[in-house]
């Protein structure tokens, strides 16, 4: 197993953050994060998968360490972020890989997939989100995501992270703390915020129609995987059950005793993973 690689890349005019993991000569592996996430979330994951996969793991624009927007929310769009995804693939030359995306980019891997990446893409991994989102959960997630609040301390900032983000089920004290570390930024002033622009929950407001996967979900043509958190208010057994319908007919596999979303940070989702993508 290696040790990731902190990169950062000029793509479609924006400056991107992605942390990579493995030979670069390796299969190449995208891990796609959530709406208010950075790739650092995938670290047990992309670690483990490190032994056979070139594992990259970006930021999406306004997260983590990549640039924010120019444009607030005109630029908050998968049309930009899939243009950066391109970017990064082409600076990298890899012509054939593979995709795991949760919630958001599981989304974002479903429209590339059914076009600008239709032919490249080998693998799609959907984590917990489907073309509808119920209004209730839509509504949750804008009301957190759009008024991040602010801490004295990175404790008081980890325990909302637990609380907030509890839906993610059971994980390690190591993980929780990993998960602090790498999504919190400091104030001017010296308080503890999250890692993003607030302007990104354009996405369930004035760019809520990247939401509207339907028809683009019926055009995939790769091996696809669907996951499910059990609790899960992202993704309903009636939507899950209509994806399995229809487009790629993926199988379905729910996470037990986890909401939204599942974290595949544990050896059994790791596993999970590792098999789907060996095929």
């Amino acid at each position: 197993m290696t040790s990731p690689r902190s990169t950062y890349l000029d793509t479609a005019g924006f400056e991107m953050h992605l942390t990579e993991w493995g030979d670069r000569s390796n299969p190449a592996l995208v891990m796609w994060h959530g709406l208010a996430r950075t790739g650092r979330d995938f670290d047990e994951a992309a670690r483990a998968l490190s032994d056979r996969f070139f594992v990259l793991c970006p930021d999406t624009l306004g997260r983590g360490l990549s640039a924010w927007a120019r444009r607030g929310a005109a630029d908050y769009t998968f049309a930009t972020y899939g243009a950066m995804a391109m970017a990064m693939l082409d600076q990298y030359r890899i012509d054939r890989f593979a995709w795991v995306g949760t919630s958001m980019g599981g989304l974002l891997g479903i429209t590339l997939a059914a076009d600008a990446l239709r032919d490249r893409m080998t693998h799609l991994v959907v984590n917990d989100v489907g073309p509808d989102i119920p209004v209730d959960s839509a509504r949750r997630i804008a009301d957190y995501v759009g008024n991040p609040p602010t801490f004295d301390t990175v404790a008081d900032y980890e325990a909302w992270l637990r609380r907030t983000y509890a839906p993610f089920g059971s994980n390690s004290e190591a993980f929780w703390r990993r998960m602090a570390d790498t999504s919190l930024r400091r104030t001017d002033s010296g308080k503890v915020t999250v890692h993003y622009d607030p302007a990104i929950v354009s996405l369930m407001g004035e760019n809520k129609a990247d939401l509207d996967v339907w028809q683009a979900y019926d055009a995939v043509v790769a091996k696809t995987l669907l996951i499910r958190g059990e609790h899960s208010d992202v993704l309903p057994p009636t939507v899950a059950s209509a994806m399995r319908m229809r487009g790629p007919c993926p199988p379905l596999v729910t996470i037990p005793d986890c909401g939204h979303a599942p974290t595949l940070a544990n050896d059994r989702q790791i596993g999970l993973l590792r098999e789907f993508l060996a095929d």
